[in-house]
């Protein structure tokens, strides 16, 4: 059956749609059929303009509201999208490929949290009194202006309200631009936050591929960039940023390692590794791809795994009894299928799938690779697809060492009965985002983000207020000024 989910228009700018067809055509696929069910336009300069005056022309008097207005326009929009789960959860499969069992709780609601959370905070952003002797210091914590949020294809919807609602809580302005290979979720966006009563222009939406992003970045009315993507994206863009001085954000790519110890319990050690690392069908930036297995229970957590690889219902995507969809495009599948004929040939064993399915779409079976080593192409650089990688070790000392030799860091787990060994993991390892006995979990109410080359900042949580605003400070003289001449 072929859908069609063709938007109104390509462009929200200043509360409505808008089109200018001389923009380059994209085209929007659906990665369970290969079918094209939509496109878009690539901004124009025009429209690009148009986004960027409509919002600086709206930010400032937005920024004077009392922060509990705005917040409670977010919380009308986190309404909306919950009443709109369903309808949103089918666009957000139909141009993912995401199974519906999945967008359903784990993408629009996602963004209906982070709005809800940042509306729920925005009357309390304030400042704080300094008592000096008789003088005193207070601080006011002040919006940067205009934003621009740039966004994955991996969770379209959640990646604009995690950058759009702290911004708009701080009383900024946010253009967001979506990936091109998922443009259609954020127009959704777009529209219910004008429906939940935000003014024209506060959040704009542009389509186009990365000179679109760069005409924003470099546009010296934009006060801050936020990006998530890959690294060399973010390096791009943070030079760009970086040479007009603007305030980032980089949420960006990883290799992260997840580790079991011989003490775990195996069910939820296996549960973890397989969140990690097939959810989204592998296509998440924080996945624990690097999964390292004490050597006491490796050939028993590979036996359990495969068992519990046989569950995948791989199949249409809109039927809730699939838990297992295809990659997003034809590119990703290439670029997947090359890792694991990599893996093979550098002598990893290939315990289970990796198979591209003769089917239209953008299919491969979930691939377990086993006794791969710390040199393997599999085992260092990021794949962004259905391929988990395990390694043995023998101590603690010995895995730190090696989960840490990788230019990522965004996340890492452990699964373990010892608690004290948890802990002294976690402090050891340095990535920005760690789980003990469990994997993935991105509550609202806890930053998210990465150290080295996996990013620069953190999102979510009261975190992220101090990202999307700047502290002034009021020295307040309250006797006579002394002066030497």
């Amino acid at each position: 059956m072929t859908h069609q989910i063709q938007p109104q228009a390509s462009h929200y700018i200043a509360g409505e749609y808008v089109e200018d067809t001389a923009g380059d055509e994209i085209p929007v696929v659906n990665p369970a059929t290969g079918e094209r069910i939509a496109h878009v336009h690539a901004a124009t300069p025009a429209l690009i303009e148009r986004a960027i005056t409509s919002a600086a022309a709206a930010q400032e008097a937005w920024a004077a509201l009392p922060g509990g207005e705005r917040g409670r326009v977010l919380r009308r929009a986190a309404d909306l999208i919950r009443a709109r789960n369903r309808e949103l959860s089918i666009l957000e499969t139909l141009n993912t490929g995401k199974p519906l069992q999945e967008t359903l709780v784990a993408d629009a609601v996602s963004g209906a949290d982070s709005l809800e959370y940042f509306g729920g905070i925005a009357a309390t952003l304030g400042g704080e009194h300094i008592q000096i002797g008789e003088d005193w210091v207070y601080t006011r914590r002040e919006p940067l202006g205009v934003c621009v949020g740039i966004g994955a294809w991996n969770y379209p919807a959640q990646i604009a309200c995690w950058k759009s609602a702290p911004a708009l809580a701080c009383g900024n302005a946010m253009i967001f631009k979506p990936s091109e290979t998922t443009p259609l979720s954020a127009l959704k966006v777009a529209e219910i936050l004008t429906e939940a009563g935000l003014p024209a222009g506060l959040f704009n939406v542009l389509q186009g591929m990365g000179e679109v992003g760069a005409a924003l970045v470099a546009d010296p009315r934009v006060a801050k960039v936020s990006l998530t993507g890959s690294v060399a994206t973010g390096r791009r863009i943070y030079a760009a940023a970086g040479a007009g001085l603007k305030h980032v954000t980089m949420e960006l790519g990883g290799k992260s390692p997840l580790i079991v110890f011989e003490d775990a319990d195996i069910e939820d050690a296996v549960g973890g590794a397989i969140l990690g690392n097939f959810y989204s069908s592998g296509q998440v930036c924080s996945n624990g791809t690097r999964v390292f297995v004490q050597k006491g229970i490796k050939e028993r957590f590979l036996a359990r795994l495969e068992e519990r690889l046989r569950d995948v219902v791989i199949g249409d995507p809109l039927d809730e009894s699939v838990n297992f969809g295809p990659l997003v495009s034809a590119k990703q599948l290439e670029i997947v299928t090359s890792y694991v004929a990599r893996g093979r040939e550098e002598g990893a064993r290939l315990v289970t799938g990796g198979e591209v399915l003769d089917r239209p779409g953008f299919w491969i079976t979930p691939a377990v690779f086993a006794d791969v080593s710390d040199r393997m192409t599999i085992a260092r650089e990021e794949i962004f697809g259905p391929v988990m990688a395990v390694l043995d070790f023998d101590t603690e000392d010995e895995v730190i060492a090696r989960a840490n030799a990788t230019e990522y860091g965004l996340s890492a787990g452990v699964f373990t009965r010892d608690i004290s060994r948890a802990h002294r993991m976690v402090a050891r390892l340095r990535a920005g985002s760690c789980f003990i006995n469990s994997y993935n979990d991105t509550p609202v109410e806890a930053p998210f983000g990465g150290t080295k080359a996996s990013g620069v900042g953190r999102e979510n949580s009261r975190a992220a207020i101090g990202h999307y605003s700047e502290l002034k400070s009021v020295f307040v003289r309250m006797g006579r000024v002394e002066a030497p001449y």
